[in-house]
């Protein structure tokens, strides 16, 4: 089974303690399909303007991703340019262009809706909800992202938008900041009330948590020695996630499904943390990451 990823498509300008870049691939849907990609077939939807790099789309291409979902536009790519301080939890948005995101309305390639895996990349709920009407009758599970923006000036589509999914994701802030609570397990089974089967509470360096009804799975991070840049991990955990999912090639999911796949996108964020953009993820075989998870499972081990 595959996985239809939709959301932005940016360049990104990094700048760390220790080195920066320009020009690098970033966007929710890039680190998000690729991700998936490792454990399956991917589709992308996206928007790119004409300054787009050639080699972004080819590294693309070079994961078997199906791109028929990206629009090329007249205008320019969105970017984003951001520093990170010595704390690596503390981040600083330097620059901000919309460009072509601003009015992309998504269009889903007739060859991207037989997924099962529908993952709605960090977006606005309004572009969300216009993937899954394209898709009513594909995807089997419908996993949203996203963050305190939407949640800030968008609330009534969030809220609605909730109705339709099976899993939403979000980090600790965003959670407590829709639910206006300060405690984190009151935010998660609070969100989950609300319309989602599932929900997912992102901690960045401290793990995750998973909420379902009557079940309840936190997952720590994978410890690093070093942090060389953290742009992306958390939608590299999602799209890893989603990937392992639709590898198990099942029409429903049990809580034991989303536990290993929390484990499995985990991993994948842990090497995306050890360079630029999607260095590290590109570079990545199946024995490293396998020797990592194994890794994982002894550190988590106890009687």
């Amino acid at each position: 089974m595959s996985v239809l990823v939709s959301g932005s498509i940016a360049i990104d300008n990094v700048k760390t303690q220790k080195a920066s870049e320009e020009n690098l691939l970033g966007g929710s849907a890039s680190y998000a399909a690729i991700a998936a990609s490792f454990f399956s077939p991917a589709h992308i939807v996206g928007v790119v303007g004409h300054d787009f790099p050639q080699e972004h789309l080819d590294l693309l291409k070079s994961r078997e991703i199906n791109l028929e979902g990206i629009e090329v536009s007249e205008g320019e790519t969105f970017r984003w340019s951001g520093e990170y301080m010595e704390d690596m939890n503390e981040r600083e948005t330097l620059e901000v262009a919309l460009n072509v995101l601003e009015s992309w309305k998504p269009s889903v390639a007739e060859s991207q809706k037989g997924a099962k895996i529908n993952l709605l990349a960090n977006a606005h709920p309004i572009n969300q909800h216009d993937v899954i009407d394209q898709v009513l009758e594909g995807p089997g599970f419908t996993i949203a992202d996203t963050m305190d923006l939407w949640i800030q000036i968008s609330r009534d589509e969030l809220e609605r938008l909730l109705h339709r999914i099976d899993l939403l994701v979000l980090n600790d802030s965003e959670a407590k900041l829709m639910m206006d609570t300060s405690n984190i397990v009151a935010a998660g089974k609070q969100l989950r009330e609300m319309g989602p089967k599932y929900v997912i509470v992102k901690k960045g360096e401290h793990g995750a948590m998973l909420f379902a009804e009557n079940d309840f799975f936190m997952c720590p991070a994978f410890p690093l020695d070093d942090v060389f840049d953290p742009t992306g991990a958390g939608d590299s955990f999602i799209g890893g996630f989603a990937g392992y999912l639709a590898s198990l090639g099942q029409q429903e999911y049990s809580f034991d499904n989303l536990t290993s796949a929390i484990a499995r996108g985990t991993i994948l964020a842990s090497f995306t943390c050890e360079s630029f953009s999607t260095h590290a993820l590109q570079a990545l075989t199946e024995e490293k990451f396998e020797e990592r998870l194994q890794q994982f499972r002894d550190y988590c081990d106890f009687s």
